[in-house]
């Protein structure tokens, strides 16, 4: 179901309980009627004490004043049922049933309105009373069930126009007589109807604006998640490079935090696949080169017939061949590079420990010529982070590589690891050219070469810097050049890791 339906109806569902309280109505008619009838058998029990004190002579005076107290109508019945005194022909009615037909058209659909909400609620309906001029006490049952049972008896019908008719019987006359109290409750009938207009006006009012903020909730919530559903799709088939995600600034709320996070990730996903596309173009223009020359070293081959010539040209092909596997090796592991570093589990690394088994595992095969590593070893336990050590020697033995390949022979590259704050600092320094200040960002980028003048073409694929980015920023750490604190030349690549959980320590 759409979200704009789902608000309307949870809206409507509150008010639907409102309305239910229109037919429960019905409720309240029952308790009145039967107050109303433990009031008319009261009544009834107080007038027949009244006329049985009361001489004969005396009583028609008696029956006029209780009927006007009452608004009631007395009737006397003889033993055999004869009607031998009733209040109406004594006096003014007190009170008239009124023909349905001769009533306005609002009453008319009032009791229409009663007849729906009582078939709704299963209300039994009960009969309806027909009064007459002349009757005896044939008609009224509840004066031969007073007879029968001794006590007092009520009964409760409706009136032609369905407002409350009550009535009650005694029969505890000396003489056989007995008495019947009738009236027509049309209070009750007026009272409930006025309460079910009044629920029937705040429910009309709470339904109208229940359906007006319904609709306001879903012009705020359903439209903004359209835009970027629209929007999202459009970035999907891709067919438009230029697909703007809303960012919805002026909403602060989860929707428009939502909008934002969305917008961000289509502009990192565009950067991916730029880089992407960047890379398989870099690739593509780096295995062009060897294979070129490689093609051009078998061709020769065919035509050359002097054995130095060939003998050099298979040294070249070799060289090719070493070259592409060297590219293809790194540009294998550049390219995974993202997706194992995101599964990757880290664990405790002491890079202080790491550096130096490195480092003495490169002086144990110094040549005379070759740079000396000098290593700062901090105490054990000081720079530990969490990692995953398999990379993070990758990123350090790239870096010392770097510094070998630009540092003169017999120089010297020191190495230092400390605890800064929640950072781990390691510093690789070598005594080289050092790095240009407009170089030391792009020296990071895939296949961006900036090789030693003595060395040869080929012997580096230019994704070493790169590969050292990437990993770092796996580990949530940042990787810079800068110039040696000392003042000397040369360069310094400073690696950020955040720190384990620990105390902080310096060098020993």
């Amino acid at each position: 179901m759409p979200l704009k339906r789902r608000i309307l109806a949870i809206n409507i569902f509150v008010i639907a309980l409102i309305a239910g309280g229109v037919v429960y109505l019905d409720s309240l008619r029952a308790r009145l009627v039967e107050t109303r009838l433990e009031q008319t058998v009261r009544e009834t029990q107080l007038i027949a004490d009244a006329l049985a004190n009361v001489p004969d002579g005396k009583r028609d005076a008696v029956i006029v004043r209780m009927a006007r107290a009452t608004n009631a109508r007395l009737r006397i019945f003889d033993r055999d049922g004869r009607l031998i005194g009733d209040s109406f022909a004594l006096a003014s009615p007190t009170y008239a049933l009124v023909d349905p037909a001769t009533e306005p058209l609002r009453k008319s659909i009032a009791r229409s309105m009663d007849r729906t909400i009582d078939t709704l609620t299963g209300t039994t309906i009960p009969g309806e009373v027909r009064e007459r001029p002349r009757g005896g006490a044939e008609r009224w049952p509840e004066i031969a069930r007073s007879r029968s049972s001794g006590t007092l008896a009520s009964a409760y019908r409706l009136a032609p126009d369905r407002t409350p008719f009550v009535s009650a019987a005694s029969t505890g006359f000396a003489d056989g007589s007995a008495l019947l109290v009738t009236a027509n409750a049309r209070d009750i009938t007026r009272r409930v109807r006025a309460e079910r207009l009044t629920i029937g006006l705040v429910f009309a009012g709470t339904l109208i604006v229940s359906i007006l903020l319904s609709l306001f909730l879903a012009r705020t919530i359903v439209q903004p998640l359209h835009r970027l559903m629209r929007a999202a799709v459009r970035v999907r088939w891709g067919r438009e490079r230029d697909v703007t995600v809303p960012r919805l600034p002026g909403r602060y709320d989860e929707i428009g935090l939502l909008a934002r996070a969305i917008s961000d990730m289509t502009q990192s996903l565009r950067e991916r696949i730029d880089a992407g596309e960047a890379f398989a173009a870099d690739v593509a223009h780096e295995l062009k080169n060897p294979i070129s020359s490689l093609r051009s070293s078998i061709e020769a081959l065919e035509k050359v017939d002097d054995p130095d010539v060939r003998a050099e040209l298979i040294a070249v092909a070799r060289d090719d061949c070493r070259r592409l596997d060297r590219l293809v090796t790194d540009i294998a592991e550049a390219s995974r590079m993202d997706a194992e570093l995101s599964r990757a589990h880290f664990e405790p690394v002491d890079i202080g420990v790491m550096l130096e088994a490195m480092v003495a595992a490169r002086e144990s095969v110094r040549t005379p010529t070759a740079p000396h590593i000098a290593y700062a070893r901090p105490r054990r336990g000081a720079t530990d982070v969490l990692g995953d050590d398999g990379r993070l020697e990758r990123v350090f033995n790239n870096l010392l590589d770097n510094a070998v390949s630009f540092s003169p022979p017999r120089g010297v590259i020191c190495v230092s690891a400390t605890r800064s704050g929640s950072d781990v600092i390691i510093r690789i320094e070598d005594d080289g050219p050092g790095v240009a200040a407009d170089q030391r960002e792009p020296i990071f980028q895939r296949f961006y070469s900036l090789r030693p003048a003595q060395e040869e073409f080929g012997k580096h694929s230019g994704l070493g810097l790169a590969i050292v980015r990437a990993i770092v920023s796996g580990h949530r750490g940042s990787v810079a050049v800068r110039d040696r604190e000392d003042g000397e030349g040369g360069a310094c690549f400073e690696v950020r890791l955040p720190a384990a959980q620990g105390e902080a320590s310096g060098d020993e």
